[in-house]
C-alpha cells in the first residue's frame, strides 16, 4: 500500500527531522495510529512532496520524520479545468471529490442560470470552504502532490473570459454534434470544460460561451448527473491527451 500523504507547510518538506503536529500530526497519530518506522509522504500540496519515514511519536498530535527525499513535481500538461454549475445538496462535494481523485487541476463554481442552488453571503463562504476542504482531502487520499485550485464562485461572464483564453474550450452538452471522444485535444496548454447544472445549460449561455469559442461535445448516448459529469468528461480528456499515458 502506498505511503500516506499529510498536508504540511513548504519550509519543512526538507532533508533531515521534520515535526509534524497540529490538525495533520493529529490524523497521523490518533486516526491513522502511525508508528516509528511508517511511511509517509508530506507535501505542500503545490507540487513540492518529501518522502521519509515516522521515527518519533510524541502525545495525540505530534511525530517526528526523518525526510530521505524531496522532489517537486511539474504542472501537469495539459492543464484541466473544469467549471462546475453548483449542484443541489452535497453534490458539490462529491464532484469535486472525484475530479480531485481523477486528476482535475482546477475547479472553478459556477452561478449558471438555471442552477436551483445559490451562493449568497454567509452560504457563500461556507459552501466554498467545504469545495476547498474536499479538494485537500480527496489530494491526499489520491496521493497528489498539487491539489486542485478551487476558485471564487463565477458569473457566466467571468466563466466566457475562461473560456477565451483556452486552447480548448468545451461545453459538456446533450445535443452537441461531436463526442468530446473524438474532439482534437492539445498537448499542451489550457483546456476548460464546462459543466452545467441539473437544468441544462441555458440557450443565452451556450450563445455566450460559443461567442467566447467553446463548442458543445458530447458525453455518450446516456444524460449524466452534473455532480459526476465532469468527473466523466475529465477521465476522457485525460486519457485522449496523454496525461495518463
Amino acid at each position: 500500500m502506498s505511503a500516506p500523504v499529510f498536508l504540511a507547510d513548504t519550509a519543512l518538506l526538507s532533508r533531515g527531522t521534520v515535526v509534524l503536529d497540529g490538525p495533520e500530526g493529529r490524523h497521523a497519530v490518533s486516526v491513522r495510529r502511525l508508528r516509528p518506522g511508517e511511511e509517509v509522504v508530506l507535501t505542500d500540496g503545490a507540487g513540492t512532496g518529501a518522502w521519509g519515514s515516522v521515527t518519533a511519536v510524541e502525545g495525540k498530535d505530534r511525530l517526528e520524520v526523518t525526510v530521505r527525499e524531496v522532489r517537486v513535481e511539474p504542472e501537469s500538461q495539459p492543464a484541466l479545468t473544469v467549471v462546475q454549475a453548483l449542484p443541489k445538496g452535497d453534490r458539490g462535494e462529491l464532484a469535486v471529490e472525484t475530479m480531485t481523485e481523477t486528476g482535475v487541476d482546477a475547479i472553478v463554481p459556477w452561478a449558471a442560470s438555471r442552477a436551483v442552488t445559490r451562493w449568497k453571503g454567509e452560504r457563500a463562504a461556507k459552501a466554498l470552504g467545504k469545495w476547498r476542504s474536499t479538494a485537500r482531502e480527496a489530494g491526499k487520499q489520491a496521493r497528489r502532490l498539487r491539489f486542485p485550485a478551487v476558485a471564487e464562485q463565477a458569473s457566466s461572464s467571468q466563466v466566457a473570459a475562461l473560456l477565451a483564453d483556452a486552447d480548448f474550450a468545451g461545453v459538456l452538452h446533450e445535443e452537441g454534434a461531436v463526442p468530446l471522444a473524438t474532439a482534437p485535444l492539445p498537448s499542451s496548454g489550457k483546456i476548460v470544460l464546462v459543466v452545467g447544472p441539473e437544468g441544462g445549460v441555458a440557450p443565452e449561455e451556450l450563445e455566450l460561451f460559443a461567442r467566447a469559442g467553446a463548442e458543445p461535445f458530447r458525453l455518450g448516448p446516456s444524460v449524466l448527473r452534473t455532480s459526476t459529469a465532469g468527473t466523466a468528461a475529465a477521465a476522457v480528456v485525460l486519457a485522449r491527451s496523454g496525461r495518463w499515458g
